[in-house]
């Protein structure tokens, strides 16, 4: 069982990207303390799969691409109805397709920025007008230690990374006399699904292997995810970061 300390007892959460991973570890969390959420992903099967793993839970669920604006309003417009608020968004879906640059992957760096950058921004114009109306809520995205430190093959996906860094402090400064929020999660090396957006074989088993043998959990993240939005109105935690503790960068 969560400690108090995570106790959010009625908290409206919509949570992007929960098929898996880290979304789906935060579900189960968040559910557990009481949380009514609604979550969204491609994957209708693996929606349907989280929800009936946990019957007692107060969760929806809608099927959404984060890069198509209307299907992210949808999901906030589904949490208001159903709700009549927002209290949490997080921001959870993302790619890592790596490549060096003078291969010319194009339609990968597009595909980059529509979901981490595009992605991000679609989720923040959804919510914000109802937290405004509110006077009150919590922007949550998932950054990355690649929004810190940049690695080779990584120059279009740091790239993302460090502009949702950029982003979500804007979004600080512009909405923190709203009353709303702004929190980055920048896990390391974590044991998702990640890797399987990675195009090239060879480097694709490469991030595999590490997740599997040197990778957070994605519970643990979830729990930094937890302790960002259990916390006061009156703070705002802007940024966690969560590495594995052998990991280098």
């Amino acid at each position: 069982m969560l400690s108090n300390m995570y106790s959010m007892q009625d908290k409206v959460v919509v949570i992007m990207g929960a098929s898996s991973g880290i979304g789906e570890a935060t579900t189960k969390k968040l559910a557990e303390a009481g949380a009514k959420l609604v979550i969204a992903a491609r994957r209708e099967d693996r929606l349907k799969a989280i929800v009936e793993a946990i019957p007692n839970a107060e969760i929806s669920y809608a099927v959404a691409d984060v890069t198509k604006e209307e299907e992210v309003q949808a999901v906030v417009d589904l949490a208001v109805e159903k709700h009549g608020r927002v209290d949490v968004l997080f921001n959870n879906a993302g790619i890592m397709p790596t490549a060096s640059l003078f291969e010319k992957r194009f339609a990968e760096w597009r595909q980059l920025l529509d979901v981490n950058i595009m992605g991000v921004l679609n989720g923040i114009a959804a919510v914000l007008p109802i937290m405004q109306k509110q006077q009150s809520g919590q922007i949550v995205t998932t950054d990355s230690v690649a929004g810190h430190v940049v690695f080779q093959q990584g120059a279009v996906y740091c790239g993302t990374k460090f502009a949702v860094r950029a982003i979500m402090e804007g979004l600080r400064q512009e909405e923190r006399h709203n009353n709303i929020r702004s929190t980055l999660i920048s896990p390391g090396t974590v044991d998702t699904e990640l890797h399987t957006t990675i195009n090239d074989i060879e480097r694709r088993n490469w991030v595999e292997n590490l997740q599997r043998t040197n990778g957070l959990q994605a519970s643990d993240v979830a729990e930094a995810v937890a302790y960002a939005i259990s916390t006061p109105e009156t703070v705002a935690v802007s940024e966690v970061i969560i590495r594995p503790t052998k990991q280098e960068d």
